[in-house]
């Protein structure tokens, strides 16, 4: 990357972080240098970019001109080498923030086909069940299940998937096998992070929706969490298939109330606000698409 382009780089890196160690840490620099690169192009430009105080890095006015422009002007940069290269050489570091479920369960097992198209390219998964701040953590993208909250984030629904409940065959010996959702009343319940509503479950039945108040013994705001308690026979769950296919296809969860039907949880892909998606970015999310959605 030319001196140039590198100080653009550190310098938009360094207002989205909010950290010259951050950044220092990113590029393989110590953070004087960082702090150096910052005033080399101050400097270069003849305007102040950034108000620094012992506890925040602020811009000024020159600097929120720049921000969207620096933006712009990498962007570019990476699209041309890419198209150059042709869209099957895809190149440099692709990072996706996701949850771990979903990530080990559908998303890495569909990486060895993606990457074996694109071999010059890496890929950083930022798998955490906490949702992170992704211009302060760099990702290009993430992965979100469920309803995405109105925000400024561009997002784009990539497929759908049953949600189905479920129990161990142990917790049903032993509780009783429910043949209505009124029945769930005498059960011990397990709510995660897919339950939109901790209060009432509801399905419909017939084309007619039923709702039932619930008290859920057990909560985790882990998808991994809840099969996991589902399959230690700690009471009935809900669960996508995506999720749970391995438990149901092993005997270790059994379907419940099977003439009734949840509505389905979406994935979605969220790109982080005031960039265009890279192409690698739009690449991963187009091959995403068309693999979940072929598994409906």
């Amino acid at each position: 990357m030319s001196d140039r382009l590198q100080q653009l780089a550190i310098f938009v890196r360094t207002v989205e972080t909010g950290s010259f160690s951050k950044v220092a840490r990113e590029f393989g620099l110590s953070q004087p240098s960082v702090s150096r690169t910052v005033a080399a192009l101050e400097e270069r430009l003849g305007v102040k970019l950034l108000t620094r105080t012992t506890r925040q890095l602020s811009l000024t006015d020159a600097g929120e001109a720049l921000l969207p422009r620096a933006r712009d002007a990498l962007a570019g940069v990476e699209e041309a080498e890419s198209a150059a290269r042709g869209a099957d050489r895809l190149s440099g570091t692709l990072r996706v923030a996701l949850s771990q479920g979903f990530g080990a369960r559908q998303i890495v097992p569909r990486l060895p086909a993606f990457l074996d198209n694109h071999p010059l390219l890496k890929i950083d998964l930022m798998m955490s069940d906490l949702y992170e701040n992704l211009i302060a953590e760099g990702a290009d993208m993430a992965l979100r299940l469920g309803e995405q909250p109105d925000s400024s984030f561009v997002t784009r629904k990539l497929a759908t998937n049953r949600r189905l409940f479920v129990a161990s065959p142990t917790y049903l010996a032993g509780r009783g096998t429910p043949k209505t959702l009124a029945e769930l009343g005498r059960h011990h319940l397990i709510s995660g992070p897919s339950d939109r509503n901790e209060q009432n479950w509801t399905a419909h039945r017939d084309g007619i929706a039923e709702i039932q108040p619930v008290s859920p013994r057990v909560r985790t705001r882990s998808t991994v969490g809840v099969l996991a308690c589902a399959s230690a026979g700690l009471g009935i769950a809900i669960a996508s298939t995506w999720m749970c296919a391995d438990e149901l296809a092993s005997g270790a969860l059994v379907e419940l109330l099977a003439d009734y039907r949840l509505d389905p949880v979406a994935a979605y892909v969220v790109f982080p606000a005031g960039r265009r998606p890279s192409q690698k970015a739009r690449a991963f999310s187009d091959y995403l698409e068309m693999t979940l959605a072929a598994e409906q």
